[in-house]
């Protein structure tokens, strides 16, 4: 197997819906270094386990897996030497529960999982530490009962805090300090228990000043009277941090202690996980458990491509036994491709222990080998051409092919001309064969067809065509030879009809219109420019389409547009649209300010202010401008 055989048959997309059934992080990566067996054996073995785990969860009985999300984080956290706080001791002890937990459920379903189960004899049990994190903490904190020493520390720090708050109150309560305290009430700032004095009194009150309030009108001061009791609860909440330091280091260490052991308990908690995820996928896609051989025998009953589901169509197919080379043949969107795809990661996904979508009866061969070219595979970076590439690649495969492999190849041969490309993919299909391999081809040439139906361990399947409506029905026929369908698909394109008729008829005669055909080019008439009348600003036109007078703006460069005005509008027409009634020289003076006629009186007026420098109408129209500024920041929020 290579790089190219996983991605071409979409088998690192299953792992990856594998991986996100899978609880731990340490599973996941059991899944992503997961690799297909060759070994009979070891697949049976990995069916064995998925089909006990499937077994349970149809049962709806499920492990007590417990504290996987964070184990592994914690795990280096205290391989590297670090204290656990009380939150993380709790989940290593779930963990460790887990573990105890899940080899009582293995025992006790030993009679359907007989394998699982024997797994778990290897699991190692820690009660001791159990029970000793789960007595010293309590609601994620140390408890108090933790040690007598903790125990006379929190004493002491209670009755210290007690009596600062008592003194306190009776600061609060004098009625000299009355007018000085902005609220009547105890704060504890930088640790220190303090009362709120108003700002002005600061110097009035005997104590220290810890923090000031952001505008300045409070400060939180500590009266004398409590300085020593504060320093005195500062000390005793040190000598707790310091014990309970003691405490968490000293179950942290009880860890640490049995490392190696919690390790094995890891190993085999998440080859639970990645085998219960394959159950889980299993039970998505009502997945069954194949025969397996290693004799090169595959025999689908209705298996379906994984990840397309009940959209699939279900492959009848069996090789191996009788012929151990098969050529497939039909047109271009029948489905050819994904038959190579079904087999192999059908092949794949069993080698790795997971179920199929398929129906009793399936046989699935356990290969040393699958190898796939299948695809596009030209390559800009080495300036390799479709054919080209296919090349390389097959030459890389054959190098590397032993007896016991599977050999998928798409379209061999295609790419070049196609009686050299015919002969070179028959001389690769006898080599492969050759090898001892199984070998599965798809092909449009009719040469390699015939070598497939001559071939005494050779033979052919083509993709099922519906003939009257034109569509492929994605059906493997095995035994018949299939037609690329060329016109079918030239009909779907919409290609001309009379065009594929041609078609049609040359491929049965072999008659071609080789003819010489005399072309006249003949000249276009050029088209009399239409004589249209000028016309200047302020003319009367009537417009025909609208039967309405109407005023000439202007006329429109390089076109025969004219602009009219009507009511108060301005409307571009084509010249064809208008008939002269008046001249602008028979209707105003010679000196006639023409661009009144386009202007409202007070707009007109306004212009006119601007233009001779009116402060009034400068001031008026800077007003007008900040208004429309302020109606738009309005808008805007």
């Amino acid at each position: 197997m290579n790089k190219q055989t996983y991605e071409k048959t979409q088998f690192n997309q299953i792992k990856e819906k594998l991986i996100s059934y899978a609880i731990s992080s340490y599973g996941k990566e059991n899944i992503r270094k997961l690799q297909p067996s060759s070994r009979l054996d070891v697949v049976q073995k990995r069916l064995q386990e998925t089909a006990e785990a499937k077994a349970l969860l149809m049962a709806n009985l499920h492990v007590p897996f417990m504290g996987l999300n964070a184990i592994e984080h914690l795990t280096q956290q205290v391989e590297k030497g670090f204290i656990l706080e009380p939150g993380e001791l709790v989940n290593y002890a779930d963990f460790l529960r887990s573990s105890r937990l899940i080899q009582n459920f293995m025992q006790k379903n030993q009679f359907i999982t007989p394998l699982l189960a024997k797994y778990s004899e290897t699991l190692q049990v820690f009660p001791a530490i159990e029970d000793e994190i789960y007595q010293t903490i309590r609601n994620n904190q140390v408890d108090t009962d933790a040690s007598r020493e903790l125990r006379k520390i929190r004493r002491g720090i209670q009755e210290c805090e007690k009596e600062i708050e008592s003194k306190l109150n009776s600061f609060i309560r004098n009625a000299q300090n009355k007018p000085k305290i902005q609220e009547a009430i105890v704060v504890k700032k930088n640790d220190r228990f303090t009362v709120p004095i108003k700002a002005t009194y600061k110097n009035q009150i005997s104590g220290t000043i810890v923090e000031a309030s952001s505008k300045g009108t409070t400060v939180f001061v500590e009266p004398t009277s409590v300085t020593k009791l504060n320093d005195k609860l500062y000390q005793l909440k040190m000598e707790e941090a310091t014990e309970v330091y003691q405490i968490l280091s000293t179950l942290t260490g009880l860890i640490s202690e049995q490392m190696v052991l919690i390790q094995g308990n890891l190993e085999v908690v998440a080859q639970y996980d990645m085998i219960f995820a394959r159950a889980k996928y299993s039970r998505e896609i009502n997945g069954i458990e194949p025969k397996i051989n290693q004799e090169g025998v595959i025999k689908f009953v209705n298996v379906r491509h994984t990840l397309l589901g009940e959209k699939a169509v279900p492959l009848n197919l069996t090789l191996g036994d009788d012929y151990r080379g098969l050529t497939i043949t039909g047109p271009n969107a029948g489905g050819k491709t994904v038959v190579l795809k079904t087999v192999g990661l059908i092949s794949l996904q069993t080698m790795i222990g997971m179920q199929i979508t398929a129906d009793e009866g399936t046989n699935i061969s356990i290969f040393d080998q699958i190898f796939v070219d299948i695809g596009d595979q030209q390559s800009l970076e080495n300036a390799l051409s479709t054919f080209s590439g296919h090349m390389q690649n097959i030459s890389e495969i054959l190098t590397q092919t032993k007896k016991n492999s599977l050999i998928l190849l798409d379209e061999i041969g295609s790419g070049t001309e196609p009686n050299e490309g015919a002969a070179l993919a028959i001389a690769i299909m006898e080599a492969f064969y050759q090898k001892g391999s199984i070998l599965i081809t798809t092909t449009h040439y009719g040469e390699i067809k015939r070598y497939s139906e001559q071939h005494e361990d050779f033979t052919t399947a083509a993709m099922a065509f519906d003939s009257e409506n034109l569509t492929p029905k994605y059906q493997l026929i095995l035994g018949e030879t299939g037609e690329s369908n060329a016109f079918w698909i030239a009909n779907k394109m919409q290609l001309n009809p009379n065009v594929v008729q041609q078609a049609q008829q040359y491929l049965k005669t072999r008659e071609y219109n080789t003819a010489k055909k005399q072309y006249v080019l003949i000249q276009p008439k050029d088209k009399e420019p239409a004589n249209y009348p000028s016309y200047e600003k302020g003319d009367r036109v009537f417009w025909t389409e609208k039967k309405q007078i109407a005023l000439v703006y202007e006329e429109t460069e390089l076109s025969n547009d004219v602009i009219i005005y009507l009511d108060q509008e301005k409307i571009k027409v084509h010249k064809r649209q208008l008939k002269l009634e008046s001249s602008n020289k028979d209707l105003y003076p010679s000196n006639y300010d023409l661009d009144s006629l386009f202007e409202d009186f007070h707009e007109r007026k306004k212009r006119k202010d601007l233009e001779r420098g009116s402060k009034k109408a400068h001031k008026k129209l800077k007003k007008e401008m900040l208004e429309r500024q302020l109606a738009q920041n309005q808008n805007k929020h």
